[in-house]
C-alpha cells in the first residue's frame, strides 16, 4: 500500500473540497451534513492513550480515496467548463490552445 501521508492533511483536503463544493451551492459548508459527518468520524477514529483504534488506517485510507474522488471530480468540471461546447473554432484558435502558431503566407496574405 503507498503511503497516505498524515490524517491530519487528508482531513484538511476533505474539508478543501468541501468549500469548494459549497461556494456553488452558496451555502456555508460547515453547516453540511458531509462536514459534519466528516470531523465526527476523525474524532471518533483518533488514537488517545485510553484506547487504540484498530479501524484508524482504513478510514483513513477511505478518507483519501474520497479525497481523490473530489478532486478529480472539480478538476474535471473545470476542463470540461474551459474545452467543451464552443462550437467550430478557427484554425488560428486550436493552434493557439495547443500553444502553435500558424505559419504566415508570403506577401502578407496569411
Amino acid at each position: 500500500m503507498a503511503a497516505l501521508g498524515p490524517p491530519l492533511r487528508t482531513l484538511r483536503g476533505l474539508l478543501r473540497e468541501l468549500r469548494h463544493a459549497s461556494d456553488r451551492a452558496g451555502r456555508p459548508y460547515r453547516e453540511t451534513p458531509a462536514y459534519q459527518h466528516i470531523v465526527a468520524a476523525f474524532r471518533a477514529h483518533r488514537v488517545t492513550s485510553e484506547k487504540l483504534c484498530r479501524a484508524r488506517q482504513e478510514l483513513h485510507f477511505q478518507a483519501a480515496t474520497y479525497l481523490c474522488l473530489l478532486r478529480s471530480a472539480r478538476q474535471h468540471a473545470a476542463l470540461h467548463q474551459e474545452y467543451h461546447g464552443r462550437g467550430e473554432r478557427s484554425p488560428e484558435e486550436v493552434a493557439g490552445l495547443v500553444g502553435f502558431r500558424l505559419p504566415q503566407q508570403p506577401g502578407g496574405k496569411g
